[in-house]
């Protein structure tokens, strides 16, 4: 192999992508600009520098998603692992880290790798043609000039620049003996059925109740750097369309009008929220139009007193942040190339993956991908019943291609059991009585987890012999 493979953006998934073809026997060159150029979050230079948290959440590999992830990065020798784990600080059950120590410690393994060259300044543009093979992980903070390329290679509508995140709920934690399903005056649309949203209905004390809550709720702030993005007419939060009236809400996105419960069709809803398949396995439900900057904890407090979620589990909580993310299903192929030009791949929370393992997880594999196709060796990437597949599966093709009032709906996700196909588990004990609802929760994430290990070590054994 004499060519390299080009590397932009030396955070986690580009510290992961070139440590993982490196290791494949691939020469790689990654392009950090920092500390040339810094961004409006970064302080440093180091590679893999943590810029919020320093916790990569769960490690239990058994109950969690982001554990099974933990656990399947591990099997690949991930170097992002291999780094926390070794300057792990005291965090219960969530694997956190001591920063500094941690991305030094990324950054001393990547400068000693043999196949491995960090070139330090900035790409301003898409890469030139003679560099091949490319891998784009540049993350939610793309240069401005990159950042444009891109939307240039990609379409207007190929790029996002901003997060209106509504939260996902669990479609098997919905209360199905109050909510239904209808579409708005049993409109069928394209594909559709008539009954392509569930419903869950408010009373007037309902509504008044949620809409007080609201508006008293603790919300998060703009960072310094995404004050200066400003809101879309199409996505302002619930909180901040509640401030224009107690009534804005049920003229928007809770608006009852060709809506009919069907267990009480004589008394109309005072209002109703909306809910819409998001995912094609049919396993996660999207809050139509409830974008917000509530923070996490008010929201599962005040999302469970709407009637048919007062046991929800969200797969993800709302939001609205600046962020620059692909529109992955539309323009990315299932080996995370760029359709319109197969040489660059992307990696990270650029591609619409949510979170530093998430993204450090999507630089794997477009690494090991990456290295062989320019080994000439054909690569299969996980099954769907894996962590990584799963997430795989979402970006580029799991997701529902429906729209909203900005023309888009794809948006960033963290890794859940709601990406993965389901799975049969267990509903009575050894005793042969019923299990209770907990615990068949408990039996059903063990029965993600143990069939996700079984499948990736078969997929790693037979797509990664050497390892």
């Amino acid at each position: 192999m004499t060519h390299s493979l080009h590397i932009i953006g030396a955070g986690l998934a580009g510290s992961e992508a070139a440590w993982a073809a490196a290791n494949a026997g691939c020469p790689v060159v990654v392009h950090e600009m920092r500390p040339l150029r810094l961004t409006d979050a970064h302080s440093g230079s180091s590679c893999a520098e943590l810029v919020c948290s320093n916790s990569f959440r769960s490690d239990d590999s058994d109950q969690n998603a982001v554990g099974l992830l933990h656990w399947e990065m591990r099997q690949l020798g991930s170097v992002v692992m291999a780094a926390a784990d070794h300057h792990q600080v005291p965090a219960g059950g969530a694997l956190a880290v001591d920063r500094e120590g941690f991305a030094a410690e990324v950054t001393a393994r990547l400068e000693a790798h043999p196949n491995i060259t960090i070139a330090r300044g900035e790409v301003a543009g898409l890469p030139p043609e003679d560099w091949g093979q490319v891998i784009v992980a540049t993350g939610p903070l793309t240069s401005p000039a990159l950042a444009e390329a891109i939307r240039a290679a990609t379409g207007e509508d190929g790029l996002s620049f901003f997060d209106a995140i509504a939260p996902i709920v669990h479609r098997e934690s919905i209360n199905m003996e109050i909510a239904w399903f209808q579409s708005r005056y049993d409109k069928e649309g394209p594909g559709g059925t008539g009954r392509d949203y569930l419903n869950c209905p408010l009373t007037r004390a309902h509504y008044e109740a949620f809409i007080a809550g609201l508006l008293a709720g603790e919300k998060t702030d703009f960072r310094e750097w995404e004050k200066s993005t400003p809101y879309f007419d199409g996505c302002l939060p619930i909180e901040g369309m509640a401030e224009r009236g107690p009534e804005t809400l049920r003229h928007g996105p809770m608006k009852p009008r060709g809506l009919t419960n069907p267990r009480d069709p004589a008394v109309k809803p005072h209002a109703v929220v909306q809910l819409r398949q998001d995912n094609k396995l049919g396993t996660l439900y999207n809050m139509v139009g409830f974008q917000t900057k509530l923070k996490h904890a008010e929201q599962v407090r005040l999302f469970r007193t709407i009637p048919g979620l007062e046991n929800a589990e969200f797969a993800r909580l709302g939001g609205l942040h600046r962020n620059t993310f692909l529109n992955s299903p539309r323009v990315l192929d299932e080996r995370l190339r760029l359709r319109a030009r197969p040489r660059l791949r992307f990696a990270g929370q650029i591609t619409g993956v949510e979170g530093y393992v998430e993204s450090a997880a999507m630089g794997i594999m477009a690494g090991l991908a990456a290295a062989a196709e320019m080994a000439g060796r054909d690569f299969a990437l996980p099954p769907a019943t894996t962590a990584h597949g799963a997430l795989v599966n979402h970006i580029t093709g799991g997701h529902i291609a429906t729209t909203d009032a900005r023309g888009a709906s794809f948006q960033p996700m963290n890794v859940n059991f709601g990406l993965f196909p389901p799975v049969d588990a267990p509903k009575k004990g050894a005793d042969g009585k019923r299990l209770s609802h907990s615990d068949k929760a408990v039996a059903r994430k063990r029965a993600y987890t143990a069939r996700a290990k079984a499948d990736f070590m078969a997929w790693r054994a037979a797509a990664l012999p050497e390892r």
